[in-house]
C-alpha cells in the first residue's frame, strides 16, 4: 500500500507559537485505529485564526474531501467545539458521490497497516483479517473504513473482521451509505483531536 511522506504541522507557520506548555504546534498525523478520545477544545481560537490554506490542509487530515475541508474553512469562526462538530457533521451528510470517492481514496494513503492489523490476535486471525480486507476492496473498489472509537484494543481485530464480513453482504449502493457514515464518525473524532491538540490563544 502506498504511503505519504511525513507531514509537517500545517498550521505551524501561520500562527506564532512558543515553547511553553500552552503553546504547541498542531500535529496533523492520522490518529490511531481507535480514532481519538474526546478532549477539551483548547485550540479553537488558533484554528479560527489560521490562514485559509493552512486550515484546509489541517482539515484534510480529518477527511480527505476537499469540498468538506473548504466548506468548514469558509464558515469560520466557530464559537465553540460543538458548533464546529455540528458543521462538520452537516458537511459530511452533504458529500456528493465524487466527494465520498475522494475521501475514501484518501484513506488508502494512510501511513499505517490495514485497519485492525496492529491489534492483538492470533496469526490465523490476522491472516483472516487480511483476506477479508482484500475481499472487501475487490468487491467495493475502496478500502474498508469503520470507526473504532471506544473499542478496547483486544476487541479491535474481532470487531473489524466481523464488520467487514457483515458489510461484504451489502449491495454497493448500500455500502456507500454505510462507509459515508463511518467516515463522518471518524472525521468528527479526528477533528476533535486536531482542535484539542492546537494551542490556545
Amino acid at each position: 500500500m502506498p504511503t505519504r511522506p511525513p507531514e509537517e504541522d500545517p498550521l505551524a507557520s501561520d500562527i506564532p507559537t512558543d515553547h511553553s506548555p500552552d503553546h504547541v504546534g498542531i500535529p496533523a498525523p492520522r490518529p490511531t485505529e481507535a480514532d481519538c478520545p474526546a478532549l477539551p477544545a483548547v485550540g479553537l481560537h488558533r484554528f479560527n485564526e489560521a490562514d485559509p490554506g493552512a486550515a484546509e490542509e489541517a482539515l484534510l487530515a480529518c477527511c480527505g474531501s476537499h469540498r468538506w475541508a473548504l466548506r468548514l474553512t469558509a464558515h469560520r469562526p466557530y464559537p465553540d467545539l460543538e458548533s464546529l462538530l455540528a458543521a462538520a457533521s452537516e458537511a459530511s451528510y452533504d458529500l456528493r458521490p465524487s466527494d465520498l470517492a475522494e475521501a475514501l481514496a484518501d484513506e488508502s494513503w494512510m501511513p499505517q497497516p490495514l485497519l485492525g492489523m496492529r491489534a492483538p490476535g492470533s496469526q490465523a486471525a490476522h491472516t483472516a483479517l487480511r483476506a477479508a480486507h482484500a475481499a472487501y476492496e475487490s468487491r467495493f473498489g475502496h478500502v474498508f473504513v469503520v470507526s473504532l472509537f471506544g473499542i478496547e484494543p483486544e476487541e479491535m481485530l474481532d470487531t473489524v473482521l466481523t464488520s467487514i464480513r457483515t458489510r461484504l453482504t451489502n449491495e454497493p449502493d448500500e455500502e456507500r451509505l454505510v462507509a459515508a457514515e463511518e467516515l463522518r464518525r471518524i472525521a468528527l473524532h479526528r477533528l476533535e483531536h486536531l482542535v484539542a491538540s492546537s494551542s490556545s490563544a
